[in-house]
């Protein structure tokens, strides 16, 4: 009998062992499947898919003719409750031919073939464009027609993109320079009118803005006349159904012929996609280009997040655990310490904008920025209200781990250092914070790991569908902590659900996802070897 009470309980507990583990495998499994799911759709974004010449039934009411990438296959059910193959094609060439996304019945589809010479390219605007090379033109002058067509027109297109990059530096350097000179020669002008008694200051002030103005309409004007001859390179292409249109070589981004890539080629043209994923700038919506400021917002966001967070979150631990005397103020404290934990982040956004913004905001403005006013410098949405809100919003993660690892530390290490002579002080910084460090490293991590998949907050305090300007530069003061920014979370609901475009918008959702989880997975492998270093060289208390 004695055996037989003992077993039930050993095999209750076995039972309840594999039922947790149970539980585990499924979570991973699950966490593995959608990751899986991710990479897949993400990195199939960037895969030089075939083109495929499509003849359709002309009573499909879709186009007789198309020369479309096929996007998905399924079968559906139609109304009458009988299934049917539909085809999901791509066709480009959306201001040319729309829509660009479309179903077709599978038995609507006549021939379908892959012609070697059909090319796709990327438009910096409108979308990708099919077809096939006609000829290429200069102005109204032929560079070259029929087959020779393709290789010219991937030389000139070499050569346009090098001119058109020396233009673009050229706006934002030179030209911006000499745009921000008009400007603060107007406002220097406005000073000196509104100053009565200098009358030979606003005469000067007059001249000077006059000058300033003149030079930069010349650089302007000298800008715009090359850009104009730039554009005048074009390419001649037929559509699926014969007609011709031409394409300025301005206004592409790169082309190519997929069916006549091999896998080698189409693995390399995969890494030169994701490398202009990551370094280019958005374009059309967000649903096309790259996602290069996202990137750097969410980056510095984090990181200046964190920054602020670290020592204030430490500080309050340390004042909780060491030096606040137990009583109803000190528990209170905590009870709003953890009740903040839980309250919703949106809240948080509210009082960023409300308090942050408009209140301490608006205030830096009206002591250090009165000149500017009233347009806002610092009372506005802006990288470093974004910042404060989330480390509020992370704040309590930050208090609860640090008092925890303040707590295994035995008191006996405290008493042996106040001993051998060591003030309090002493005690705290070269003893229990070193020791207490993998603790405070495994709150930042989790602050940082909610920081950075935040999205609701930052819409009220400072992140925005564009970004012209980068918050971090090459000017001074270099962070720039009033800008605007954009965020890889904002860009995945931005792109996901406002896009007019929700098939080519699809693609883009995934692989920003992608790299999401990638720059959240990096920031804590960062922060956890780092911890896993400190608790080698003081690991002795397990903490």
């Amino acid at each position: 009998m004695a055996n037989s009470n003992f077993a039930a309980p050993r095999r209750m507990r076995e039972a309840w062992l594999w039922v947790g583990a149970g539980v585990i495998a499924l979570a991973l499994l699950l966490v593995f499947g959608i990751l899986s799911l991710i990479a897949a759709r993400g990195l199939g974004h960037f895969w030089p898919d075939d083109l495929w010449q499509i003849e359709l039934d002309p009573d499909s009411g879709a186009p007789s003719a198309v020369l479309a990438v096929i996007a998905e296959e399924e079968t559906a059910m139609d109304r009458f409750g009988v299934e049917r193959a539909r085809v999901l094609l791509r066709s480009g060439n959306r201001d040319l031919a729309p829509p660009e996304f479309f179903w077709v019945d599978a038995s609507d589809v006549r021939t379908r073939s892959r012609p070697a010479g059909a090319f796709v390219v990327e438009r910096r605007a409108r979308g990708n464009a099919h077809g096939y090379v006609d000829a290429v033109l200069h102005g109204e002058r032929t560079l070259a027609r029929g087959p020779e067509s393709w290789l010219l027109a991937k030389r000139l297109l070499a050569e346009v993109q090098v001119k058109r990059e020396a233009l673009e530096t050229e706006r934002r350097t030179r030209i911006a320079t000499l745009a921000k000179a008009s400007n603060d020669a107007q406002q220097r002008l406005r000073r000196a009118q509104a100053d009565t008694r200098a009358e030979t200051d606003a005469r000067t002030r007059i001249e000077e803005a006059d000058d300033a103005r003149r030079a930069y309409r010349e650089a302007a004007a000298e800008l715009r006349t090359r850009e104009v001859e730039l554009a005048r390179t074009n390419l001649e292409f037929r559509l699926a159904d014969g007609t011709l249109h031409r394409l300025a070589l301005v206004d592409v981004e790169r082309m190519w012929r997929p069916n006549q890539m091999g896998v080698g080629e189409r693995l390399a043209f995969q890494a030169d996609s994701i490398a202009a994923f990551l370094t280019q700038s958005p374009r059309e919506g967000n649903t096309e280009g790259g996602i290069y400021p996202a990137i750097v917002g969410t980056v510095v966001l984090v990181l200046l997040m964190a920054v602020m967070v670290a020592p204030l979150g430490v500080l309050c631990a340390i004042y909780l655990h060491e030096y606040a005397r137990p009583g109803p103020g000190v528990r209170l404290l905590r009870i709003a310490v953890n009740n903040l934990a839980g309250v919703p982040s949106i809240v948080y956004g509210v009082f960023g904008l409300g308090f942050l913004v408009y209140v301490l905001g608006g205030s830096l403005d009206a002591l250090f920025f009165a000149d500017t006013l009233p347009s806002p410098t610092f009372g506005t949405p802006g990288l470093l209200w974004a910042a404060l809100t989330l480390a509020l919003l992370t704040l309590p993660v930050v208090i609860v781990s640090t008092e925890e690892g303040l707590a295994r530390i035995p008191r006996d290490v405290r008493e042996g250092s106040l001993a051998l002579g060591a003030t309090r002080s002493e005690t705290l910084r070269s003893v229990i914070l070193p020791s207490a460090a993998p603790a405070i490293l495994t709150g930042v991590i989790l602050a940082v790991a909610r920081a950075a998949g935040e999205v609701a907050p930052l819409m009220l305090v400072g992140v925005v569908k564009l970004a012209p300007r980068l918050p971090v530069d090459g000017e001074p003061p270099f962070l720039h902590l009033d800008r605007q920014f954009m965020h890889l979370g904002f860009h995945i609901y931005d792109v996901g659900f406002q896009s007019p475009n929700v098939e080519a918008a699809r693609p883009v959702v995934f692989a920003t996802a992608l790299l999401l989880v990638l720059v959240i997975v990096t920031l804590n492998l960062m922060a956890i070897v780092l911890r896993n270093r400190l608790h080698r060289r003081y690991g002795v208390f397990d903490v």
